[in-house]
């Protein structure tokens, strides 16, 4: 399972999920920043991550081409780094099924 975490997430995230999980911050993907929604949105796809991300322009996108790739659409408003890596590591076992899912391309996560 890999996930990419957007711009709108901070980078502190991932370095605290990467022990438990793969996961990339956009701003060390080599796509050139700020990046558009659809370079993100195209190298998901292309390198099999699903996206982490506040924006929900992501699951227009979603609702537009369908998936892969994935989206898991964060819905905390301001919430700390320690909230965002304490919410993920809860949720690991809900979003390693929602990897697998062939039925499911968008996840929630309250």
């Amino acid at each position: 399972m890999k996930l990419l975490f957007d711009e709108n997430i901070s980078y502190r995230v991932v370095k605290k999920l990467e022990p438990i999980t793969e996961c990339l911050h956009v701003s060390r993907s080599g796509l050139k920043m700020p990046a558009k929604d659809t370079q993100i949105w195209d190298f998901a796809k292309k390198n099999n991550y699903i996206i982490v991300t506040f924006d929900e322009d992501f699951e227009d996108l979603s609702n537009l081409y369908g998936f892969p790739p994935k989206v898991i659409l964060v819905r905390m408003g301001n919430s700390s780094t320690q909230e965002l890596v304490e919410k993920f590591t809860l949720k690991l076992a809900e979003i390693k099924q929602f990897y697998v899912s062939e039925i499911y391309g968008l996840l929630e996560v309250f």
